[in-house]
């Protein structure tokens, strides 16, 4: 181990003593202690290591926190439930934000217990540049803007011109990439995708895309929204980030699957990303949940869980009514039944495919009942959110490690944590100090007991956070510390390109 070892004689601020090291980069799964000064991994040894203080890591593991591609959850409150699941760093590359410093300033001024960054956001500049809305207000205005028709018509020639520019400024902003929901407008032209995806590719960044749907579910669209996410990445050659590719295709994941092999046999740069769950969370009022388009998508009304009021909604009209009134709402659908064999045999098959990696697609909370206080702890029982929020790392770690035997430990630590990190290294440099137990590297590190952790949060009671992560270390700060929130901890820092 002398490659990641200290200076014997050092001191160090901090000392993980004894616990199961896991580094997916070097492979390393031994006993070592871990040494910690200020914000950065300063030893990893198999002899014993000084520190000023001391943390009994023996019967634990010691891994890299998880790196969340696809987190939604861009406040404390959202933050701490992710804390618990093992996530260090949250980042918004699948809506991202426009004007993408507005989203940075906001989480500096107010502290984050997580690491945070944004793509630029393809939705939002749309909004502004299409359709003539105002351009910001965050993650609550995307939302309360996603079903209005005003940004998802057919953009003019100086319509996309003016998009891109926004995008630009928001990459020279450092923006991590270009979010691209283009699901919520499917009707646009597969052309202004290639433009986008030029612009990412000549800027060095990946997109990361919201596939729009595919031939099986509307036969008159446009494009296949697999077959335009590998088209585009063998005509521009821009990184292309397939996000939550079950919740997308559903029962034509394994097509899509095969589809996206055989780009990257040719050569193309994709990765693919998938969360344990059978549900997704949108906002009520998102184009393909229209009552006219459920049918083609295999999906019902009763199918469909409105958060605020936690209803299966009965009928078409109710859709209506609700995306008429609240089209912000956030809703549960239930896409694949995970008391299928079939179905979830589906969400099993993506999730392990070798290339995928975890993305969780955290959501917002929604306050149901009383006054809304970000920083309250615990969270009150009236706010919901979808149980991926608090559980996905997790989970993956109870289903797939220790029930199914179909990961190891240290695969799936890799799948959360090192994978994310190389897909974002080569246009965002600061991720190359993640993801790993490696001397120099961010002292971003999750101790936690792979015989007990475990996800609790579940449709009924989406706000239970994990269990079994006993230590969150956020650049080296405390975050969780004998498994209880750290509440006063901001030492989240910013991620940009």
């Amino acid at each position: 181990m002398t490659r990641t070892a200290g200076p014997p004689s050092q001191t160090h601020d901090l000392v993980l003593r004894g616990g199961r090291v896991l580094d997916p980069e070097t492979g390393l799964d031994a006993p070592a202690d871990v040494g910690v000064t200020g914000r950065v991994i300063t030893a990893v040894s198999r002899e014993p290591l000084t520190g000023r203080r001391t943390i009994d890591a023996r019967g634990l593991v010691v891994a890299p926190g998880f790196i969340d591609m696809h987190s939604h959850s861009h406040d404390v409150a959202g933050h701490r439930l992710q804390a618990l699941d093992g996530v260090t760093t949250a980042l918004d590359l699948e809506a991202g934000l426009s004007p993408v410093d507005e989203g940075y300033r906001q989480a500096a001024a107010e502290g984050r217990p997580l690491n945070y960054g944004f793509s630029a956001s393809w939705c939002q500049a749309r909004m502004a540049a299409v359709g003539g809305l105002p351009h910001g207000g965050g993650i609550a205005a995307a939302l309360g803007s996603l079903g209005r028709p005003e940004w998802q018509h057919e953009a003019t020639g100086p319509q996309v011109d003016a998009l891109l520019e926004l995008l630009r400024r928001d990459l020279a902003a450092g923006a991590l990439g270009i979010g691209i929901v283009v699901g919520y407008a499917p009707r646009i032209k597969p052309e202004e995708y290639l433009a986008v995806s030029r612009l990412a590719a000549g800027t060095g960044v990946a997109t990361y895309t919201h596939a729009r749907q595919l031939v099986e579910q509307i036969d008159d669209t446009p494009i296949d929204g697999a077959e335009e996410i590998t088209r585009a990445a063998a005509e521009t050659g821009v990184h292309a980030h397939f996000c939550h590719i079950t919740s997308t295709s559903r029962r034509h994941s394994d097509r899509v699957i095969e589809l996206v092999d055989a780009a990257r046999a040719e050569g193309g740069r994709i990765s693919t990303e998938a969360y344990p769950y059978g549900a997704g969370m949108t906002a009520i009022g998102a184009s393909f949940l229209a009552p006219e388009f459920l049918g083609s998508a295999g999906l019902t009304p009763s199918g469909i869980m409105y958060a605020p009021t936690g209803e299966r909604l009965a009928d078409a009209a109710r859709l209506r009514e609700l995306r008429a009134t609240d089209p912000a709402g956030l809703a549960i659908v239930h896409f694949l039944n995970e008391a299928d064999p079939f179905e979830q045999g589906l969400i099993d098959r993506a999730l392990l495919h070798p290339a995928t990696v975890i993305g969780s697609d955290a959501m917002p909370l929604t306050w149901t009942g009383g006054p809304v206080d970000p920083l309250a702890w615990p969270l009150p029982p009236s706010v919901v959110t979808h149980p991926r929020t608090a559980g996905t790392f997790s989970k993956v770690l109870r289903r797939y490690v220790r029930e199914l035997g179909a990961l190891t430990l240290l695969d799936a630590v890799a799948r959360g944590s090192y994978e994310p990190a190389r897909i974002l290294q080569d246009s965002v440099p600061a991720m190359r100090h993640k993801g790993r137990v490696q001397q120099g590297c961010d002292a971003d590190l999750i101790v936690f007991d792979a015989d007990t952790v475990s996800d609790q949060a579940t449709y009924e009671h989406s706000t239970r956070p994990s269990t079994g992560h006993a230590h969150v270390l956020v650049g080296g700060v405390p975050v969780v510390q004998d498994g209880v929130l750290c509440l006063d901890a901001r030492p989240g820092t910013p991620v940009r390109a």
